[in-house]
């Protein structure tokens, strides 16, 4: 039998090496929202939402003035960050192209709704909200069919303004 871990499990956090630790730190807070919590000095800071001691870390320690990850190289694809209705997800899309962030792409997965923008050493975000659960959608069998279907940006964008 394959090990499992409880249903209640969450990922915790993500910690990114940046190149920049006060752009980094202007874009975690000023685009996406978060609240900075503590700092070291201009070595690493750590951001959350709700009060949370941290969602986000970020440091420079070996990567203070490096260019970005090399694409065709393994490492992170892109961080998730599940925002909890339709509304609050619109809001931050606002925000995002409100502060001149393109997008890197937008989906509706049948589970979920997704944008996708870049941080400034070009890792990757994505920015969604799931449907409920009883609203995914499966085939005859019951099983989950997720999709890759285009998103009405448009219509998010004025939910969340």
């Amino acid at each position: 039998m394959t090990a499992q871990v409880p249903a209640e499990t969450r990922v915790g956090h993500i910690h990114l090496k940046v190149t920049d630790l006060n752009r980094s730190i202007a874009f975690y807070s000023d685009v996406l929202g978060f609240a900075l919590t503590q700092r070291y000095g201009d070595q690493a800071a750590f951001l959350s939402a709700g009060g949370y001691h941290h969602h986000i870390g970020l440091n420079t320690w070996h990567t203070r003035g490096a260019g970005p990850a090399p694409k065709r190289a393994a490492g992170l694809y892109h961080v998730a960050f599940l925002f909890p209705d339709r509304a609050s997800l619109g809001a931050a899309l606002a925000r995002v192209l409100d502060h001149g962030t393109p997008l890197d792409g937008a989906a509706d997965h049948g589970v979920s709704e997704a944008v996708y923008i870049r941080d400034p050493d070009d890792n990757g975000i994505e920015l969604y909200r799931d449907r409920p659960e009883a609203d995914w959608p499966r085939d005859a069998q019951g099983q989950l069919v997720m999709v890759n279907d285009p998103l009405d940006v448009a219509a998010l964008l004025a939910e969340g303004r």
